[in-house]
């Protein structure tokens, strides 16, 4: 690391942190799969990041795309490397992209159809500082031109300062859950999502429509799909179809099953507060939650606030956040059982014997799993493995 202004190109893979070094002696020679790809590809890219949300939307916006019988592929952060692909792609395919933070850090290219879910605090002990973060975020609408399109959460404080401030060169398309009734937006109204453009409105989809993907982070999701199919002129019908018969993906919101009585729910990928408080209050009789996880030095004030003035009876506490947590918890001697355990096997078996019968348990960590497992998608099958035993 002490060596890299002696290169002539670095390509650096994501998980590469350099957090403390500085870049300024080689910035210009730092490139990665991403980039290389963005730069040569000619066909039509659509990239969707945030803090959470990411494989939800590119998976839900490939299926839609898939659906209306157009070449495309999803790659990325999804878990299949860009190059893996190239040999199979045409200039007509349309490459969805999940992407995160860590492969935008440096990029100078922008996809065609951009994609900003929310930014949270997330990562922090990959960058020097959330702004630092945020920015890395931004840089997928940074390169955009004029023929490009940026779709982006208004609601998000965040992300809304990062697009006024920036003002990138591409056609913006708000989403947000307000009625904002702005031109060149997706929002609701009277129960109807809302496409306005030139003083016209258009209603795209009826939020009471029976759908498989629960909750309003899921909702949010689906508007900035319905965003793509606009800019894509795709049949709506079609989309909309796609949409409601949508499964969630594993580990999100997962329902495990229901043993004794009380329904099981693994919610692994929840690695931030944001996460967890959305799927508590989408399932909204959660008796039991599964906290804890890697220390990222996080924020947990609000989220020990939404704990404390929650239903939730038992809240089980992994190391090392769900230690801290639930200290602060029960500082505040209120009602909460609280149980410190070291082990996924000790919070199944305390979360067996203290869940209420007819109401859920819940694993929902709001920290990542490194140092503990692999990754989330290894916490959440363990969790699922102990609880089907």
């Amino acid at each position: 690391m002490e060596n890299l202004n002696k290169y002539d190109i670095i390509l650096k893979a994501p998980g590469i942190s350099f957090k403390g070094i500085d870049t300024s002696t080689f910035i210009d020679k730092i490139t990665s799969q991403l980039q290389l790809f963005l730069s040569f590809f000619e066909g039509k890219t659509i990239g969707v990041t945030g803090s959470k949300g990411k494989s939800t939307t590119s998976s839900l916006i490939y299926k839609i795309i898939e659906g209306q019988n157009k070449n495309t592929v999803l790659l990325g952060n999804i878990g299949i490397p860009i190059f893996d692909y190239i040999d199979n792609l045409k200039e007509n395919t349309i490459v969805v992209l999940e992407i995160s933070s860590h492969q935008l850090e440096y990029v100078t290219k922008s996809p065609n159809i951009s994609i900003l879910l929310n930014i949270f605090e997330e990562h922090l002990d990959h960058y020097n500082s959330y702004k630092e973060y945020a920015l890395a975020k931004y840089n997928i609408f940074k390169f955009q031109t004029q023929a490009d399109f940026a779709i982006y959460n208004i609601d998000n404080a965040i992300v809304k300062n990062i697009l006024e401030t920036k003002k990138p060169l591409s056609n913006k398309l708000a989403i947000s859950f307000n009625n904002i009734n702005q031109n060149n937006s997706i929002y609701i109204k009277d129960d109807f999502v809302i496409y306005k453009e030139n003083d016209s409105e258009t209603k795209l989809y009826d939020i009471n429509d029976p759908r498989k993907l629960l909750g309003n982070h899921n909702l949010f999701n689906i508007m900035c799909s319905l965003a793509v199919s606009k800019v894509l002129n795709l049949d709506i019908k079609k989309t909309i179809s796609t949409i409601n018969n949508f499964e969630s993906l594993p580990h999100r919101m997962e329902f495990v099953g229901e043993f004794d009585g009380v329904k099981y729910y693994n919610d692994s990928i929840a690695t931030i507060p944001e996460a967890t408080m959305n799927c508590v209050e989408t399932l909204n009789d959660v008796n039991t939650l599964i906290i804890g996880g890697m220390d990222r030095k996080i924020d947990y004030t609000n989220f020990i606030t939404f704990l404390t003035n929650s239903n939730i009876e038992n809240i089980v506490c992994l190391p090392a956040v769900g230690i801290f947590i639930g200290q602060d918890i029960q500082k505040n001697k209120n009602s909460k059982n609280i149980y410190q355990v070291s082990t996924m096997e000790e919070a199944v078996d305390i979360s067996k014997k203290v869940t209420k019968k007819g109401t859920i348990c819940l694993l929902s960590p709001a920290a990542a799993s490194y140092g503990f497992f692999t990754n989330f998608q290894e916490r959440g099958d363990i969790f699922k493995k102990l609880v089907s035993k």
